[in-house]
């Protein structure tokens, strides 16, 4: 006798695997980003971290070797991963290797720490926001990043929008990498010339307190700073136009 074969269910048209199935790699690499970004949140809550504090541990471990500058470049590299502070490392890149190595070392390092905040928002973001507008701030830009991502991302840098949110937001909405790293490049050369000026200008140990500051370097960084403002108005202006 002749089996009979059933027929076997066809499956639906553009149906998509479950979500676990498509997006696990996602999911793991954000859990060993929470994990990275927690464990070290904890440290810092648990010894009582200040921004002051972890500006002169950072210092120690900068002239420990002669390793430093590989260190500090290490350390800008991967410190958007865990959220520390972009203002302490450029000061202390300024404290430890004055102003000229100081804007040296802090370009690099700053523009390496951009695109991997970029390469982490473009893996994490591919589909998020497909259909969709975002909100706020990035709202105004959404549209602006595709078309003239250059212009638009210089902008941003120069009216001191949050730097890493800026870095995860161009990588969510896959702009031109080419555009994000040369506008970043460029935007960000007049705030790290300030910070470093004002992180070579100071003296003093740092584990006493406030130290001191040398006031021709920190005038000029104040005056720098204040050109930046001032860049960074027009710019918004423009922008706005």
């Amino acid at each position: 006798m002749v089996p009979i074969l059933q027929p076997q269910p066809t499956p639906a048209v553009g149906a998509q695997p479950p979500f676990l199935k498509r997006h696990w790699q996602k999911i793991v690499a954000l859990l060993f980003w929470l994990v990275l970004l927690g464990g070290y949140q904890w440290y810092a809550w648990r010894n009582n971290l200040s921004p002051l504090e972890a500006l002169q541990q950072l210092t120690d471990l900068l002239r420990a070797g002669r390793f430093g500058p590989l260190l500090i470049i290490a350390i800008y590299t991967v410190r958007p991963l865990v959220l520390f502070p972009a203002t302490v490392l450029t000061l202390g890149a300024g404290l430890v290797f004055g102003p000229v190595l100081g804007i040296i070392y802090t370009i690099i390092g700053s523009n390496l720490s951009a695109m991997v905040a970029f390469v982490v928002g473009r893996f994490l973001g591919e589909g998020l926001l497909d259909g969709e507008r975002t909100k706020g701030i990035v709202q105004r830009y959404t549209d602006r990043l595709g078309n003239n991502s250059f212009e638009t991302v210089l902008i941003m840098r120069f009216v001191f929008l949050p730097y890493d949110l800026v870095n995860y937001l161009c990588g969510v909405l896959q702009i031109d990498w080419k555009a994000f790293l040369l506008a970043t490049a460029i935007g960000s050369i007049p705030g790290t010339i300030a910070i470093v000026l004002a992180g070579s200008s100071i003296q003093g140990d740092l584990s006493e307190g406030l130290p001191s500051f040398d006031p021709r370097v920190f005038g000029v960084s104040v005056v720098l700073l204040v050109i930046s403002l001032a860049i960074s108005r027009y710019a918004k202006r423009t922008g706005q136009n």
